[in-house]
């Protein structure tokens, strides 16, 4: 790498600086939006590792704002032009690559603040976990009861669709912990397994020590939020992948199965954050 991927949000910072802060729709947005990127590079190629040719990254990415914003974020479309171009240069310079022609779009969010944006990759394909999922399938609530002990002490029953996790007080699991972030991950019920989706978070989220984006849980298995570990129960889980039985599968990410999502459900939180502290 030309550099390293702690330098990318600088020097996004400096190009943004000189080139595009005329077009910002205000003076803040140079530094949420390289933070957002750069995050975006940094969670993403940390969870495949830093061989070479793992260092592909999907080519479409959303910024996502508050919906009475979209109008000032695409009047002159310069911004979004030079920001790709931008993004794909400081991309190059950290060794990592695209799997098509990098494009960047705006999408609203009214759950995004009104002085916040946020990063999204879209994904184009889907595996194993949800792939054929049906329109509405994901909204059943869980039909195998699920836990999680929070911090050792606490005990919070997972009984719905979608569970958002964080520090706002709109989540559904409030963690009152400075190193999680305020949207931190969801839960989500799929097709009989629970899945947790890291949501672009400041302190990342783990699964057995390993950072992930998203993760079918297993019983037994440790979830980290930038340090507060959360343990993952079921009664009466169904059979792991491989082998057939309920015990937790090996951390080593090749034993894992995830899943990737082609769109949020409808009413599930899209919360893709990296906020400041």
């Amino acid at each position: 790498m030309a550099f390293q991927l702690s330098d990318v949000e600088t020097r996004l910072q400096n190009l943004i600086e000189v080139h595009l802060v005329k077009y910002l729709p205000g003076p803040n947005y140079r530094d949420r939006i390289s933070r957002q990127l750069a995050e975006t590079l940094r969670s993403n190629v940390t969870t495949q590792g830093l061989d070479e040719s793992a260092n592909i990254l999907p080519h479409q990415f959303q910024l996502v704002v508050h919906p009475s914003m979209i109008s000032q974020w695409q009047r002159d479309p310069r911004l979004l032009e030079g920001l790709t171009k931008i993004f794909r240069l400081v991309a190059s310079e950290a060794g990592i690559r695209f799997d098509g022609i990098l494009t960047i779009n705006i999408t609203g969010d009214p759950l995004v603040d009104i002085d916040d944006v946020r990063v999204r990759i879209q994904r184009a394909n889907a595996i194993a976990e949800t792939q054929d999922m049906r329109p509405g399938e994901e909204q059943d609530s869980p039909t195998r009861a699920a836990f999680l002990i929070v911090g050792g002490t606490k005990v919070f029953t997972l009984n719905q669709a979608v569970t958002n996790i964080g520090r706002r007080l709109d989540n559904h699991l409030v963690v009152d912990d400075p190193r999680v972030s305020r949207y931190h991950a969801q839960i989500r019920y799929v097709r009989g397994r629970f899945i947790i989706f890291d949501l672009n978070s400041t302190g990342g989220t783990y699964v057995n020590g390993q950072r992930v984006n998203q993760s079918v849980l297993y019983p037994g298995d440790v979830i980290s939020l930038a340090g507060l570990p959360i343990v993952f129960g079921q009664d009466n889980p169904p059979p792991s992948v491989h082998t057939g039985e309920t015990a937790p599968l090996s951390p080593v990410g090749s034993e894992r199965r995830t899943a990737v999502l082609r769109d949020t459900p409808t009413g599930a939180r899209p919360k893709s954050e990296n906020e400041e502290r």
